[in-house]
């Protein structure tokens, strides 16, 4: 799977999986592993699908063990202008979107 999301965030492409009982739809923008919990994270804008808070779009960190069902979409995205490099939840990141 973390080849599958490296190729997302360097093609900036748009991916879905179930997480948590639900479809998710989101710009993948950082992958790396967890600064306290050292599981492996991934950073992204969730666009569409559904939530357990009930916010559904919104910057969010999901844990890949509970990803299933992975899959990338031919749709690209911008980069959103509040992202920023280096992940501070991130203690090692494996790949980010690079800017510019």
């Amino acid at each position: 799977m973390e080849e599958t999301i490296c190729k997302a965030i360097k093609e900036r492409k748009i991916i879905k999986f179930y997480y948590k009982g639900y479809l998710r739809i989101v710009e993948p923008y950082a992958y790396g592993v967890h600064k306290s919990t050292y599981n492996k994270i991934l950073r992204a804008f969730q666009i569409a699908g559904g939530s357990s808070s009930g916010e559904v779009v919104d910057w969010k960190l999901f844990v890949v063990d509970e990803i299933s069902l992975l899959t990338i979409t031919n749709e690209q995205f911008s980069v959103r202008p509040e992202y920023t490099l280096n992940d501070s939840a991130m203690g090692q990141i494996i790949c980010q979107v690079l800017l510019g």
